[in-house]
């Protein structure tokens, strides 16, 4: 694809039920045709390159192009995630953008103020107490000294580090670390944060803490780019997200559509690794040829409404005779989260050897998911769960919509007054 893609999405709505940034906004992070080169150190120490000087086809360094020609616009208020394999060059895109690294050839321009929370506790000094380092970090991302009293209640309620804002941070933990730094990040009014990863660390209530932050960012029109390893995360709260391969832009476009980008990339990195692994083997003996979808009494398409028995027939082909398997479906929801899923172990049934090919039917009798777009994933697997094969997205469907409740399940309810 053509990496010189904006980021800007087009005005109007949209279903996709994912946040959407404003038409005409202007652009906060305008990158340019960046490259980033680093140089990679064969020999272990100087006695080494002295004894290897001179010997014929010798290399004591290689070039590693970490990023190369990305181009790029972010308009404000929107949310970005960076997607891609390890080694893709999220990373070192999100320090270009923060000015962490200089690029080797390209620009990139910003505007407003950035806050960047890159690695776990970047800025902070070890032999620094906590409240030092919150003063010392709040002074690298731009507060003042006053600025900064003014904030401190507030960066150590978020936090949640309670006294050992006065012990020496080489003392902390993984999760203080990162509470501390998010806290100080996430104070000083920034109109751009750039996240990587961070938010895997701390414990489960100060991640739903993070999350429900950032959502108020974006309701404010901040603009937000992160890098997460966790799918859902990025289709749940990202507009639009970037797919990185070997330092390249792979794909640009909505968070569902990237993700099933991203999906596909690292089936291209498994299929390559097994082919040098063992290059006389097939890689992909197996595939799922088709699924159909459809309720009981409507016509395929048809919205599906609370009771109806929902039919899931999925078709697959093995290129050799297997005598054991296993077959299953996902459903996950249009934020790309799971609501439902089974498999023929959890249902204790046996298939027969597959001897070719083989269809399975599923019958899902009075559901009662909550109103909207849903999304099947269909799989086929081996007896100890690896999968042979799993066609994503393999089919959609859409449940009318509740005018009485909102989320992923209905439920029968009732509401009364209780007299005081």
């Amino acid at each position: 694809m053509d990496d010189h893609s904006p980021m800007t999405p087009p005005s109007g709505g949209t279903d996709s039920g994912e946040p959407q940034s404003l038409p005409d906004a202007p652009t906060v992070v305008t990158i340019e045709n960046v490259s980033k080169r680093f140089v990679l150190r064969r020999d272990n120490s100087l006695k080494e390159r002295l004894v290897t000087l001179g010997r014929a086809g010798r290399r004591h360094s290689e070039e590693f192009w970490a990023l190369r020609n990305v181009s790029l616009s972010i308009p404000a208020g929107s949310t970005i995630g960076l997607l891609g394999p390890n080694g893709s060059g999220k990373s070192t895109l999100l320090k270009a953008i923060g000015g962490i690294i200089e690029p080797t050839t390209g620009t990139i321009k910003r505007r407003g103020r950035l806050a960047a929370l890159l690695e776990l506790g970047a800025g902070f000094h070890p032999d620094l107490t906590g409240r030092e380092n919150v003063f010392l970090n709040a002074s690298i991302l731009g507060l003042s000294h006053a600025e900064t009293e003014e904030k401190f209640d507030d960066i150590l309620q978020f936090s949640g580090i309670g006294d050992f804002i006065d012990t020496q941070v080489k003392f902390y933990s993984s999760g203080m670390y990162v509470r501390l730094a998010f806290s100080v990040a996430i104070h000083t009014d920034p109109d751009v944060l750039l996240v990587d990863e961070v938010l895997a660390v701390g414990d489960e209530a100060f991640q739903r803490k993070c999350l429900d932050k950032i959502r108020e960012f974006q309701q404010q029109g901040r603009t937000i780019i992160l890098v997460s390893h966790s799918l859902g995360q990025v289709t749940e709260l990202c507009d639009r997200a970037v797919v990185l391969s070997k330092g390249e832009v792979q794909f640009v476009g909505t968070a569902r559509d990237a993700v099933k980008n991203f999906r596909d990339v690292l089936e291209g990195r498994r299929l390559e690794e097994a082919v040098a692994a063992a290059p006389e083997e097939d890689p992909n003996p197996g595939k799922v040829t088709g699924t159909e979808l459809f309720a009981e009494g409507r016509a395929p398409g048809d919205e599906i409404h609370p009771g109806d028995t929902l039919i899931v027939r999925m078709h697959y082909e093995y290129n050799e005779p297997l005598d054991s398997w296993h077959s299953g479906f996902k459903i996950e929801s249009n934020l790309g989260q799971q609501v439902y899923g089974t498999d023929s172990r959890m249902m204790n049934l046996v298939h027969a050897p597959m001897r070719g090919s083989a269809s399975v039917e599923y019958r899902l009798e009075n559901v009662q998911f909550g109103g909207g777009a849903y999304f099947i994933h269909s799989f086929f697997a081996k007896p100890g769960g690896e999968h042979i094969a799993i066609e994503r997205q393999a089919a959609r469907f859409v449940m009318a919509d509740d005018p009485t409740s909102a989320g992923t399940v209905r439920v029968s309810t009732t509401v009364r007054e209780i007299a005081a």
